[in-house]
C-alpha cells in the first residue's frame, strides 16, 4: 500500500483505470445478454450502471463494483423476462433492501455469521469466478491463455496497468485474426431511456421467478461477504462499506433507477477483489467505468453491444481467473483454526453446487456441530 500511494499522480490514474477494467467478465456476459437477448433498451440498462457506478465512487471513496444482480439476469436470458418485469424485480428487490437497511436487521445478520463461514463463502465465490474464467478462455485457448500468462506477467511489475494493457493486446490480436466484431458496426446513435411501468401481473411473475431467487444471492455475496472484504483490504477506510450502507446504496439505486429501464444492480465482492487486484484503491475506479458508460448510454447505445464484443471472450476470462483466485484466497482462510477447515469447505462446496445462499445456511449449521463437538472435547476451550 505504501509502494501505491508513493506513486505519481499520472501512474495512480493509470492504475484506477486498470482496476477499472477489473469487473469487465461480470458485466459484458450479462449486460449484452440482457440487451441482444432480453430486448432491454440499451440507453436505459447503460445509463442505469452509469449512475450508480458514479455515485458509489463519490459516496464510498473504494473501489466498490456495480454489478448485475445474476439471478435475475439469468432469469432474464432464458426465462423470457418482459421490461417491466425486470423493472418490477429491481424495484421489489430494492424496496426489501431498503428497509434492512433502515431498520438495521441487515448488520445483526451479518455480525451473527461465523468466521469459518464468511470464509467458506469468499472461497465458493472465487471458485465461481474461476470456474467462469476458464470457461471464457477455453472459447478462444490460444487468445485466453495467452492473455492470462500476459496478466500474470504483468501483475508483477510494481505500479503497471496491466488490465488494459492486455485487453488492448489482446483487442488487437482478436481483430487480426477475427476472433471479435468489426468497428464499422458501432456508429454513432444517440438514445434516450424510457419510463417502464410494470403491470399487477408483471409484478406477481417476477416476485415468483425472480425476486425470491436473487433476494438470498444479494444478501450475501453483495452486502455481507463484500463488507467483509472491504474490511480486510481497506482497514483505515473499509468501515463505510458497511452491510447497512451497502443495502441501502443498492436500494435506493434500484427503487429510482429501474422504472427507467434499468437493470436490477448491487454490489459485489468479487468485482471488489478484482478491482483491487488489478490496482484501484480509490473510487476513482468506478467513477471511469461509470464515465465511459454514460458516453457510451448518450452517443452510442444502439450499438454497445458492437462495442463491448470488440473484446476478446479469452481475455476477459483471464481477468475473472486472477480475480476469482484473489477472493478465494483471503486472509480469514488461513487464519482459521484447524477445526474449522472442514466448515470453509462444505460451506465452498455448496455455494459452488448450488448456491450461496444454501451454503450460508448448511455451513452455519456445519459451524454449531463443530462448535458444540470442540466443547465436548475440549471443555474449558473458549469458542469465538
Amino acid at each position: 500500500m505504501a509502494e501505491l500511494s508513493a506513486t505519481s499522480p499520472a501512474r495512480r490514474f493509470l492504475l484506477e483505470c486498470s482496476g477499472a477494467c477489473g469487473d469487465l467478465g461480470t458485466f459484458i456476459p450479462h449486460v449484452i445478454g440482457a440487451m441482444t437477448v432480453a430486448g432491454l433498451a440499451p440507453a436505459g440498462v447503460l445509463l442505469g450502471f452509469a449512475f450508480f457506478l458514479i455515485g458509489t465512487g463519490l459516496f464510498y471513496g473504494l473501489p466498490l463494483p456495480v454489478q448485475p444482480m445474476k439471478a435475475v439476469s439469468a432469469v432474464i436470458l432464458t426465462g423470457g423476462l418482459r421490461p417491466g418485469e425486470v423493472a418490477a424485480a429491481g424495484i421489489m428487490l430494492g424496496i426489501v433492501l431498503l428497509v434492512l437497511g433502515v431498520t438495521g436487521w441487515i448488520g445483526r445478520l451479518a455480525h451473527a455469521i461465523p468466521q469459518s463461514v464468511s470464509a467458506g463463502l469468499q472461497l465458493g465465490l472465487g471458485l465461481l469466478m474461476g470456474v467462469l474464467g476458464l470457461k471464457l478462455i477455453l472459447e478462444t485457448p490460444w487468445l485466453g491463455f495467452g492473455s492470462l500468462a500476459l496478466l500474470l506477467t504483468l501483475t508483477r511489475i510494481p505500479g503497471c496497468p496491466a488490465a488494459p494493457v492486455v485487453l488492448g493486446v489482446a483487442m488487437i490480436a482478436g481483430a487480426s485474426t477475427g476472433n471479435v466484431g468489426g468497428t464499422h458496426e458501432a456508429a454513432i446513435s444517440p438514445g434516450m431511456p424510457g419510463i417502464v411501468l410494470p403491470s399487477w401481473g408483471e409484478i406477481w411473475r417476477s416476485f415468483q421467478v425472480a425476486v425470491l431467487p436473487q433476494l438470498s444471492l444479494t444478501l450475501t455475496n453483495a452486502v455481507i461477504v463484500t463488507a467483509s472484504l472491504s474490511r480486510e483490504l481497506f482497514p483505515a477506510t473499509g468501515s463505510i462499506a458497511s452491510e447497512r450502507n451497502l443495502a441501502l446504496s443498492s436500494g435506493i439505486a434500484n427503487v429510482l433507477l429501474c422504472p427507467f429501464g434499468a437493470m436490477p444492480m448491487c454490489h459485489g465482492a468479487g468485482g471488489l477483489a478484482a478491482q483491487f487486484r488489478f490496482g484501484a484503491r480509490t473510487g476513482l475506479a468506478p467513477i471511469i467505468f461509470g464515465a465511459v458508460l454514460l458516453v457510451l448510454a448518450v452517443g452510442f447505445a444502439r450499438h454497445a453491444s458492437a462495442l463491448f464484443g470488440l473484446i476478446p471472450v479469452g481475455a476477459v476470462g483471464a481477468l475473472l481467473i486472477l480475480a476469482g483466485a484473489d477472493l478465494a484466497i483471503s486472509r480469514r482462510l488461513f487464519d482459521g483454526k484447524p477445526s474449522c477447515l472442514w466448515v470453509i469447505g462444505a460451506t465452498a462446496l455448496i455455494t459452488v453446487t448450488v448456491n450461496p445462499a444454501l451454503g450460508l445456511i448448511l455451513g452455519w449449521v456445519a459451524e454449531l456441530i463443530r462448535a458444540a463437538v470442540v466443547r465436548r472435547v475440549i471443555p474449558e476451550r473458549r469458542e469465538p
